[in-house]
């Protein structure tokens, strides 16, 4: 009789130990989905674009040429820095109104 309700003692403790942690991480996870939405949603705004997941890979693709064509430039390389600034500012205009 006391062997069991010891383990039912700890069995109720490890229990309510990991319920604890799910529900940090779950806090946690919640709370960082809740800021990145907020991100986008204030960059897209900023930006006049839309909060589609292809206008957000756009925008970051675009980025991408842009610091490319930046590289380019310091390596002196001006006409592979033309066409990645050409590419790059493209894209930008095409998704930001």
């Amino acid at each position: 009789m006391q062997v069991e309700s010891f383990f039912e003692w700890l069995g109720q403790a490890i229990g309510s130990v990991i319920r604890f942690i799910v529900d940090l991480l779950s806090g946690l996870f919640n709370t960082l989905t809740h800021a990145g939405g907020n991100f986008v949603d204030g960059l897209s705004r900023a930006l006049g674009m839309d909060t589609s997941i292809i206008s957000i890979i756009t925008l970051l693709i675009g980025l991408m040429f842009l610091y490319s064509a930046i590289r380019a430039f310091m390596r002196a390389s001006i006409i592979l820095g033309l066409i990645w600034l050409v590419i790059g500012l493209w894209l930008l205009s095409w998704i930001i109104h």
